[in-house]
């Protein structure tokens, strides 16, 4: 009679604790499939295109201009020699820190808007799985955080929907 009515206390607690509902996200193919960061990374591809081109334009005319000092070194004296090779050491160091100064500020913009994105992202899973009851949504990304998931558990897709649908209507 004890076993019965301890088995039946143990069938009473488990069935009366709460059902933790959980599911996952692919992280990876929600940041990179959602149409902000989508967008995002368009326009700082074209804008590093732009810098580019900007900066090939003064490489070039630095190369010219190399070009003409080569052809034009043997009528000169020593002196004006070691001036204009001084002067062209000086271009070319203020050519690279430029591209150096300009790529970086460029990543710098990027990652900022990149994290802006990714916290916009994990923002929306969070009030979503409370919107919805959700006691947990864990993220799974290459290194497979989440080795297994029963099927219907992945809500990658409606959330990924959700968020491109959002950033359409604004």
């Amino acid at each position: 009679m004890k076993k019965l009515l301890m088995i039946l206390v143990v069938a009473v607690l488990l069935t009366s604790c709460d059902q933790e509902k959980t599911a996952y996200v692919d992280t990876t193919k929600l940041i990179q499939e959602y149409k902000e960061m989508k967008d995002v990374e368009a326009d700082f591809t074209s804008k590093s295109d732009s810098v580019k081109r900007q900066l090939d334009s003064i490489a070039r005319g630095f190369q010219q201009e190399v070009q003409a000092y080569q052809q034009e070194m043997n009528s000169m004296s020593q002196a004006q020699r070691q001036e204009k090779e001084q002067e062209l050491m000086q271009k070319q160091q203020r050519i690279q820190q430029q591209q150096q100064m300009q790529g970086s500020r460029l990543r710098e913009q990027s990652d900022a808007v990149i994290d802006s994105i990714v916290d916009k992202v994990k923002d929306y899973v969070a009030d979503y799985g409370e919107e919805n009851g959700y006691t947990y949504i864990f993220g799974s990304n290459e290194s497979a955080n989440i080795m297994y998931a029963k099927d219907g558990k992945d809500l990658t897709q409606e959330i990924l929907d959700n968020l491109n649908e959002t950033y359409n209507k604004n």
